[in-house]
């Protein structure tokens, strides 16, 4: 096999942690992965991976190896489209995962202009409101909303989401409008857990330049941005949101504002994806795109 081809298969290797999903992703048989890692192994002669049976990860020998394929990879495909006539034009597949309401409002009514512009490139949206392993799970970027664990991905900020308070005509009919916070102790709110750990999270105001928190009697609790928004309309309680989530219904009358100098502090938003040195021309435009995407219908 060729040596570029075993330093590919490695790197995705490492970066799925298991033979079976590389096989996958590379559409070859787990005989093939097999056989190519123990080539590979053979020519350079250290051993580049611990194997269990639930999971594969490099050695020492292995990490070290595993930037340096990282490099060379990234200089080859640089080299081989030096002088191809559609060198600069982007072409692939990209597999991008985004929060449920951003994908289906923002970024899916927008593909077109997108696809338009790059025509030799192809997009697998993925609509998910869960953390994902980019590497695991094949995925070339993910935007996510709010704050980031240190997950070793490379970040880019894409903005700040502003929040809104917001409650439906009928829920203030029956309970009277908030003004300011000391109201909240006489008011329900919808609760929102987060999907990925449980917890629910408090209602939350800027004072005086000073984040201020306070939990909320509920008498419903939702773990998803739809069924969140759902029961606000039905008059169940207040809810912070980003602004741009309900501004439809704003529009329509359907929920109205509250309290608008106590609102909570801005959502950061940020794409994330693997390595820098390995990022690939269709992964740069299309987070330029999305960067504008995002500043001019949202931010």
């Amino acid at each position: 096999m060729d040596r570029i081809d075993l330093f590919r298969i490695f790197v995705r290797l490492v970066e799925c942690s298991s033979f079976t999903r590389t096989a996958d992703a590379l559409g070859l048989p787990r005989s093939s992965v097999s056989a190519a890692i123990i080539e590979l192994e053979g020519r350079v002669g250290a051993r580049l991976l611990h194997r269990t049976t639930r999971k594969v990860s490099p050695t020492q020998d292995g990490t070290a190896f595993y930037e340096r394929c990282l490099r060379v990879i990234a200089d080859v495909e640089e080299t081989e489209g030096l002088f191809r006539q559609n060198a600069v034009e982007p072409h692939g597949k990209l597999r991008i995962d985004v929060p449920g309401r951003i994908g289906r409002l923002i970024i899916a009514p927008a593909l077109p202009e997108f696809l338009a512009l790059y025509p030799q490139l192809d997009i697998e949206l993925r609509v998910t409101d869960r953390a994902v392993n980019l590497v695991e799970e094949s995925v070339d970027c993910v935007l996510r909303v709010g704050p980031l664990s240190d997950s070793g991905l490379i970040a880019r900020k894409i903005g700040d989401l502003p929040m809104i308070n917001v409650a439906s005509p009928g829920y203030l009919a029956h309970h009277g409008l908030p003004r300011q916070p000391g109201d909240l102790g006489a008011h329900l709110a919808v609760n929102y857990a987060s999907p990925a750990t449980g917890r629910i999270e408090d209602w939350e105001w800027i004072d005086a330049g000073e984040l201020r928190t306070l939990p909320m009697r509920a008498r419903v609790t939702v773990n998803s941005a739809e069924a969140y928004i759902a029961c606000c309309l039905a008059g169940l309680g207040l809810i912070q949101i980003p602004a741009y989530d309900v501004q439809l219904h704003l529009d329509a009358g359907e929920l109205v504002e509250v309290m608008p100098g106590h609102r909570a502090e801005p959502m950061p938003m940020t794409l994330l994806y693997p390595h820098r040195q390995h990022l690939a021309r269709r992964l740069q435009v299309f987070a330029d795109w999305l960067e504008r995407l995002i500043r001019k219908d949202i931010l």
